[in-house]
């Protein structure tokens, strides 16, 4: 998977190091709740089973 994202990387100029973490972050972040999407639904999606790891996660940054 991290290869497959340096590959689209590198083909759309992008320079920073990207990984699985860092792409379902952003999908999280920009994707789900910055189109708010309650964020009960965004846990469901990421198959959490406690919402409080996806607050947390928001909260720190991670997810």
């Amino acid at each position: 998977m991290n290869a497959y994202l340096k590959e689209i990387a590198d083909l759309c100029g992008i320079t920073k190091h990207l990984t699985f973490h860092i792409a379902r972050h952003t999908y999280v972040t920009t994707v789900t709740l910055g189109n708010g999407l309650p964020i009960e639904s965004v846990s469901k999606m990421l198959f959490r089973a406690d919402i409080r790891t996806t607050q947390i996660g928001m909260t720190s940054g991670f997810t």
